[in-house]
């Protein structure tokens, strides 16, 4: 049996999206008959799952059947500019009996803002910061869609300039990437889905690989040649040339130290905050705030040592509140204990919204996140099944989602609000369950 789960594994990525689900239902069937075991559901959730249309190792079905491995109860799709994988999502979370909820991530400019100039949350540009849309209405999707499709093309003409800039600079290593054959080949572009760097540097990361090969000789490419700075655990990954995430180790070590070279700030492609909230409310989701903080190590490799949004957190939320966002996401797993307690006390200041936002998009990381056991978390555990509420209530009728003018009149108290929301998502999907 246990060859006959690593064969429906593979196919959980299969380029057929019928075929994903057909095959999730196959798995879950093989569960319910015995003939699969799977870990017993614990209270562990997570709101922030990269699917491949954006950047992961996993297409929607499988992102859920990895959820049930890991025993969560809920999961949340949060792709880049696009919410594509968001029905095949919720389907696969029928068949697994997960609840799910969508939500998509971009990037925003706060250029007309007092974050001007400030690196906020992107390592990568001044004054634009990532923001996620929660608990978008499943009427919603089209619209989203539209909302990003623009900004999607207007992405791919920077991505093209950038490839070209690689090339420039790995032209004398014989090191060359074609932007349709390497890049876009390996992204869902053609169905909806977003090419962001990641997608760039992972096929770097292969062409690499193949022109100078894995362990010592690349790690000694990269140090003499690239002029890339390595830390012990990243060279360690490295230098083992039988590790199974060695492409996806690469890729981050790409994306934080190799992305300044040949980055081009991203300006047309990049709405402003003020358009985004619009548009959030507009469609009856949430939209929040997606903490980063201050870095001293990157848990996934991907980020420098380097500092961010803490030294102006007060101003920080005291924009986000004029803004009218008013919920902030964060990560337990990737802070110091005395950072989060800081964004929670702000959080409570300001009546914010708090949603566990635990970034997935290599297979190295976990789904689970141990800290949300912690007395500290807890509380992220029930406002996720208050964003599914939400989402459940939403979809219904947005005035009757978790900020409309309705709902705020009616539970003025955030914490009654939530505990109003969060019993409309676990009375539901026990019905459904």
């Amino acid at each position: 049996m246990a060859q006959v789960e690593f064969d429906l594994e593979k196919e959980l990525n299969h380029e057929d999206k019928e075929r994903r689900l057909e095959v999730l239902s196959v798995f879950f069937e093989l569960v319910r008959q015995g003939k699969i075991s799977l870990p017993p559901k614990n209270s562990v959730i997570n709101n922030h799952i990269h699917t491949f249309y954006s950047f992961s190792p996993y297409s929607p079905s499988k992102a859920i059947y990895m959820a049930a491995k890991s025993g969560l109860p809920t999961a949340g799709i949060m792709d880049h500019d696009t919410i594509a994988g968001s029905e095949e999502f919720i389907s696969a979370g029928k068949i697994a009996g997960i609840a799910t909820t969508i939500g998509v991530e971009c990037r925003a400019d706060f250029s007309k803002t007092l974050l001007s100039g400030k690196k906020i949350n992107n390592p990568d540009q001044h004054s634009i910061a990532y923001v996620a849309i929660h608990g978008i209405p499943h009427n919603q999707v089209e619209t989203v869609m539209k909302f990003f499709k623009p900004y999607i093309e207007r992405r791919m003409k920077r991505n093209r300039l950038m490839v070209q800039n690689i090339n420039n600079l790995l032209s004398k290593y014989e090191i060359a990437l074609n932007f349709e054959k390497d890049v876009v080949s390996i992204s869902k572009y053609k169905e909806g889905g977003t090419v962001t760097e990641r997608h760039i540097l992972f096929a770097l990361a292969k062409k690499i690989i193949e022109r100078v090969g894995k362990g010592r000789k690349l790690v000694n490419f990269l140090k003499n040649e690239l002029k890339i700075k390595i830390s012990k655990k990243i060279e360690s990954f490295l230098s083992d040339e039988q590790n199974p995430f060695y492409e996806y180790d690469l890729l981050g070590l790409l994306k934080s130290d190799f992305t300044p070279k040949f980055y081009i700030n991203a300006t047309e492609e990049c709405p402003d905050i003020k358009e985004v909230v619009e548009f959030s409310y507009k469609i009856g989701a949430i939209i929040a705030y997606a903490y980063l903080g201050d870095i001293v190590e990157s848990v996934t490799g991907d980020k420098r040592s380097e500092k961010f949004e803490d030294d102006y957190l007060e101003l920080l939320f005291e924009v986000l509140n004029e803004l009218g966002i008013k919920a902030v996401t964060y990560m337990p797993s990737r802070n110091t204990l005395t950072q989060l307690k800081r964004v929670k006390n702000l959080c409570e200041k300001y009546d914010f919204l708090q949603i566990s936002g635990e970034d997935i998009n290599s297979p190295r990381q976990s789904f689970i996140c141990e800290a949300l056991n912690q007395d500290e978390f807890k509380h992220l555990i029930n406002t996720t099944w208050a964003l599914i509420g939400h989402e459940i209530m939403a979809t219904e009728d947005k005035d009757l989602g978790f900020f409309s003018d309705k709902m705020q009149e009616k539970f003025p108290n955030l914490r009654d609000r939530i505990e109003y929301f969060k019993n409309i998502g676990l009375k539901m999907w026990s019905k459904s369950d």
